[in-house]
């Protein structure tokens, strides 16, 4: 049988860092979600601090020390959930060497927990969701979703060290895996490069997109997912004011369910306001700062999100956010000061569901309506939103902190190199 590793990776060397094998599903350029680019943006942060091999899913990758699987032939017609594994044990295999193994999501979990057991090394594991919290992920997995619950959950409680990208993502790991030790759980935030996410006073690309830029608008940035709660933005919409445009960065959709669901619900809306926008293919980066940096409100309706890394993308573009209060959300955005939070009671179910959704509609669309209705407080909400990324949300400080967090489940002081490290 043909091995499906896409064994193309070109060499790095070997110097006198720990050496730190970051699994993930996602890393550029086949990147989707808050995930995706968090791993991105630490694994450029760790290099200069440790040597990072990172694997991920999908096809081969020109990037030095990036190995990418593709899967096995074999479970070509299997259910994802086991096509996923299967990669996962190939991963697993290739982490000879290693000094820490670094999962992130549970597409990767199984990797890192095979790699711990067949290498003797220690094993992170980063939270970026809790599949508990999704069990709308059934629609799109069938039985697998058991299957993907398990493989976090042996993860989990193995781990050596569980990072929580909030507060609020550290409870919901306490509270959904009982038999992780609490004094395992560590938060360290997402971040977000601010250089690079930073006002654009360009309008080439709202012009290609049909965007009016003496229009004000609301943007919506995200999967189709249950979780990101774009269906309750699309009945919010209907009562916002007439003058805003409301625009799409919409892709992805987890099924064709909730793909029609949102397919409607646009249709409708088009049929009685104009100004409707909506963007299905992946956009570049630089185009997507363009639309955040000229947007009068940000919205996340989001009905699960550990913390919200989109939200921090638009604000240090400077854009007032308005956001549910729910999960690490209320971390990244200063209610009054960055943003507006949204108060929501959930279905004590893990689905996220809001008790009475026709509330928080309303209150999600009276949110949006006050900042539209004072563009100068927007304004003011988007200034302090960028000084709170730049102050609080830096990669190089959270990269620091994921070293030290490296050395300690290696059992090594700070600053030490690895056993057998070059002189």
């Amino acid at each position: 049988m043909t091995h499906a590793t896409t064994a193309h990776v070109l060499p790095v060397p070997a110097g006198d860092h720990l050496r730190v094998d970051l699994l993930t599903r996602e890393y550029p350029p086949e990147v989707y979600g808050g995930a995706g680019v968090h791993v991105e943006y630490l694994a450029r942060e760790l290099r200069p601090h440790a040597d990072v091999r990172v694997r991920c899913f999908g096809g081969r990758r020109e990037e030095p020390g990036v190995t990418a699987y593709t899967d096995p032939p074999g479970l070509i017609a299997a259910n994802p959930a086991v096509r996923t594994l299967g990669v996962d044990l190939e991963m697993a295999a290739d982490c000879a060497g290693a000094d820490v193994v670094h999962s992130h999501t549970w597409y990767a979990n199984l990797a890192g927990h095979v790699a711990k057991l067949l290498h003797g090394v220690p094993h992170v594991v980063t939270t970026h969701s809790l599949e508990p919290l999704r069990p709308w992920k059934a629609e799109q997995l069938g039985g697998g979703y058991a299957l993907s619950s398990w493989a976090e959950r042996t993860a989990l409680e193995a781990a050596d060290a569980v990072v929580a990208v909030s507060a609020g993502m550290r409870r919901d790991v306490l509270a959904a895996y009982p038999g992780v030790d609490p004094d395992r759980v560590t938060v360290v935030h997402n971040g977000i490069d601010t250089a690079q996410y930073a006002p654009d006073e360009g309008a080439d690309v709202l012009t290609r997109l049909g965007i009016d830029p003496d229009r004000p608008s609301v943007v919506f940035v995200g999967r189709i997912t249950r979780q990101k709660g774009l269906p309750h933005l699309l009945r919010a919409a209907r009562d916002l004011p007439p003058s805003a445009q409301l625009v799409l960065l919409a892709g992805a959709p987890d099924t064709p369910e909730i793909q029609a669901e949102v397919t409607g619900l646009v249709d409708e809306l088009r049929g009685v306001r104009d100004g409707v926008v909506w963007v299905a293919d992946m956009l570049p980066k630089t185009d997507v700062i363009q639309v955040l940096s000229h947007t009068t409100v940000f919205v996340c309706p989001s009905v699960y999100e550990p913390m919200g890394i989109v939200n921090l993308e638009a604000m240090a573009c400077q854009a007032a956010v308005v956001a549910t209060a729910t999960g690490g959300i209320p971390e990244v955005v200063a209610d009054g000061e960055t943003g507006l939070l949204v108060g929501i009671e959930q279905v004590p179910d893990g689905s996220g569901t809001p008790v009475d959704p026709d509330r928080f509609t309303a209150d999600l669309a009276a949110a949006i309506t006050q900042l539209l209705d004072d563009p100068e407080r927007a304004a003011a909400m988007g200034a302090a939103g960028r000084r709170r990324a730049v102050d609080h949300f830096s990669w190089s400080t959270i990269a620091e902190r994921t070293v030290q967090l490296y050395r300690s489940v290696a059992g090594l002081p700070a600053g030490a190199d690895p056993p057998g490290a070059a002189a």
